[in-house]
């Protein structure tokens, strides 16, 4: 790997109804949810077809084929929320006994599908969803959570290396106790005030609004990362540079505004030998599947073109803490 190449970074949110049960109903969002069955197989195809390295963030409660084998998988602290509405824990009580009667809330066969797939690498969104910085969620019960969701790994053979957030929320003590626990890289935030991390609640119409247009008109920069940057933090932080928001028929008189601003700052990342780090969820494809698919198949269009004119990488986040300690290995040889 030359240290002049950046590289294509792309992570995967994959969780189901437990990332969006406290906060939408299934009679507003089950079609999303239950469009993930075919949403993902269409997404392993397309990243196969172009030679994509994709770290799939996944929650830990997925992997069980069964509600009774999950219970006996449980953490051994459980957060104690503030807000009880907030605790996937209060919202397993209600759920189906195994994908078959529930398909909103249990994942495996799709976890199986992800594991065969040449280069693609299982991470963690914690076991839980946990919400980090909400009221009540300690760094003991964080890390109750993380050894919960490294033993499910182990159960299949899987080192678990990389962290996403849930609802990005974290913090330094949060980033602190995941790299104790053998976490190396995780996904931080833009590098910009409007996209800091807060609790829910605390964001603010404006916030939300300005994020919004800046996903079509490049408010706040291209959001690309150095490889010295990355280096600098441990464990890793490979931060976001855009989520990649599916497709809205009522705005798709600005789709093309959209691609432009993702390339633009693909472009610019792979000249300079930079980062450039792209998220969404696959429920979010779970409408509108065709366009999504074919927004996505666009952007990885031009990844092949950047790849081929400078050299730019396809690389999971577990690959670029891999190049990172290599990079810090050979830096210690140096000076010794």
């Amino acid at each position: 790997m030359n240290r002049m190449n950046g590289a294509f970074v792309i992570s995967l949110d994959f969780e189901l109804n437990w990332g969006t049960f406290d906060a939408v109903t299934l009679e507003e969002y089950g079609e999303n949810i239950l469009g993930v069955r075919q949403v993902v197989p269409r997404l392993l195809e397309l990243f196969t077809t172009y030679g994509m390295h994709v770290t799939w963030s996944t929650v830990g409660f997925l992997f069980f084929e069964s509600k009774t084998e999950l219970l006996l998988h449980l953490p051994t602290r459980l957060p104690n929320y503030v807000k009880p509405k907030y605790s996937s824990y209060e919202w397993l009580k209600q759920i189906g006994e195994n994908e078959r009667t529930d398909p909103y809330h249990f994942g495996k066969s799709l976890v199986d599908q992800i594991m065969k797939t040449p280069h693609q690498t299982i991470g963690t969104h914690t076991f839980s969803h946990l919400s980090c910085l909400e009221q009540g969620v300690t760094v003991e019960a964080f890390k109750a959570d993380i050894e919960a969701a490294k033993r499910v790994g182990a159960l299949h053979n899987l080192p678990i290396r990389s962290i996403v957030y849930p609802r990005n929320q974290s913090d330094g003590a949060f980033h602190e106790a995941a790299g104790m626990l053998g976490i190396e890289v995780y996904r931080g935030n833009e590098q910009h005030r409007i996209y800091h991390p807060d609790a829910r609640g605390d964001e603010g119409l404006l916030r939300r609004a300005i994020r919004l247009l800046d996903a079509y008109i490049n408010l706040t920069g291209h959001h690309t990362s150095t490889w010295n940057s990355i280096q600098q933090t441990h464990p890793y932080n490979v931060p976001s540079s855009r989520f990649l928001r599916p497709y809205v028929p009522s705005l798709r008189i600005v789709e093309i505004l959209k691609l432009r601003r993702i390339k633009q700052s693909m472009t610019q990342a792979a000249k300079r030998g930079e980062l450039y780090h792209l998220w969404w969820h696959p429920h979010n494809f779970g409408k509108n599947i065709e366009q999504n698919v074919n927004m996505l198949e666009a952007i990885l269009k031009h990844y092949k073109v950047l790849e081929k004119e400078y050299g730019w990488m396809s690389l999971s986040m577990e690959e670029v803490a891999d190049y990172c300690n290599q990079q810090v290995h050979v830096s210690r040889q140096g000076h010794g």
